[in-house]
Order: structure tokens, then sequence, then C-alpha cells
């Protein structure tokens, strides 16, 4: 689904992403793991289209996408989340589902105040996989609920539910566990192993939790000083010398 070749991103004399390549099979979870300030959010950021790479490129299906607008990749199905919770927090559980099918619920100021069948259609059929997706993230009993009275972990899920509400092929989840207990953690591992070829394509992730890390992924990429430190499948990445002196500090 998504092919990086030779991304490379460069402020000034800082080289924040250098000469990164991975792909993205369709049905996998591919994760991106690293020390702070190793350059996996830039890379999140590049492959989105919220800053232009210096060079390199992004192909989605073999299609050249490299500095696409933002808004342009979510309409081609990438979708992604945010390290700091970005939900509408004045709006219930639902609403903010609603609000993230934006993209497929759109109509004209006329069919706003005068709808017609095929818009009150359209908008039950949203409603519907609105609940649909409260019900997957677990938050059903909480679905009118205004987000700012939600817990860390409930957000973290919604914010999930958010993404999956803009009908995302590839999701891209800039480390969703954040801030989470082991508990919460848990039940979100459990989330993302149900999501890949049932309700997304495919799923990049950044995160700090290795435990969720090794527990959904199929593949690995470990970045730091913005380079790729060593690449491959979860346990290989546990016992790579490189990894555990560069990254983890220790032996697993």
């Amino acid at each position: 689904m998504l092919e990086v070749q030779n991304l490379h991103k460069s402020f000034g004399g800082i080289h924040a992403v250098r000469d990164i390549s991975f792909s993205v099979e369709k049905g996998e979870v591919v994760s991106l793991i690293g020390p702070n300030g190793a350059g996996k959010t830039t890379c999140f950021n590049l492959v989105t289209g919220f800053i232009a790479p210096s060079s390199g490129s992004v192909k989605l299906d073999g299609r050249d996408v490299t500095g696409v607008a933002p808004y342009r990749m979510a309409e081609l199905g990438v979708v992604r989340t945010f390290q700091k919770t970005n939900v509408l927090k004045a709006l219930t559980v639902r609403e903010n589902i609603l609000a993230a099918q934006y993209l497929k619920g759109r109509s004209s100021i006329w069919r706003s105040f005068w709808p017609g069948s095929s818009q009150r259609k359209a908008e039950a059929a949203m409603g519907r996989r609105a609940d649909e997706i409260i019900e997957l993230i677990g938050l059903t009993n909480r679905m009118n609920i205004r987000a700012n009275t939600l817990s860390c972990g409930e957000l973290r899920l919604l914010e999930v539910g958010v993404a999956l509400g803009a009908d995302p092929r590839l999701l891209m989840l800039d480390e969703p566990a954040a801030g989470l207990n082991s508990r919460e953690a848990e039940t979100l591992a459990e989330l993302l192993k149900r999501l890949p070829g049932a309700w997304v394509g495919a799923i990049l992730l950044v995160e700090h939790n290795m435990n969720l890390v090794m527990k959904v992924s199929d593949h690995v990429l470990v970045m730091n000083f913005g380079g790729k430190l060593a690449a491959g499948s979860p346990d290989e990445i546990q016992h790579d010398p490189a990894v555990l002196e560069a990254y983890i500090g220790k032996a697993l």
C-alpha cells in the first residue's frame, strides 16, 4: 500500500530524517520506534504531506504522492492521529465520530435546509456507522458523554474512533498509548489487532510502549538520529545488539 523510498529532510544543517526507506503491505501493522528525537514524527509528517521532503519519494498503491497536501491524503484514505489528543471536546463521543465522517457526508447548502430522501438515507447510514465504531472502541456506555469528561484512556480510544470515522485505508497512529496505564494499553493493543483487514487496510504506528509494539506489529523499523538503525520482525528487533545498545539499553 505504502512505499517510502530514500526519504530525507533537512532543517538547515540538521538532518531530521536521513535516507529512510520502508513499505507497508495490506493487512500489516508496521511500527516506527526509536529514542526521542529520532525522527519518527517528522517521518509521519513527510508521509502525510504536513511538510515536504528534501528528497526521496512516497508512493501510495504505486502512485507518487510525495508532498501531496494533508487534506488530499485524507481523501486518498491516509488518515493520521497526533501525539496530543485531538478531538472536539465540546462534542459528545457520538458527535465526534459523526463529525469525522465529513468527507463522506458533505451536502449542498440547499440539501442542508431541505434534505431529500437520499440525504436522509446517507445521514442514517452515517449514524449506523458511528454506532458500530463506538461499539468497536468500547465506548457505547459513554457515547452521549461530552469528550471533555472522558478519562485519558477513553480519549485515546475516541481518537482512534475519530480516525476510523474518516474511513481510512492506511491508518497512521502517532503514540496512541501515550499516558495510558498498563491495563488501558492492553485494551488499545487488542483494538489495534482487530483493525487490519476488517476496518482498515493497514496501520503505520509510532509508539514508545514496547510491550504494545511487540504485541501488535508484523514489522518494526528502528530509527536513531534520523536514520535507519534496524528493521525486522518484533523478535528480531528485541534481540538486535544495535537496538539493545542504542534504544532499549539492555537485553530483554
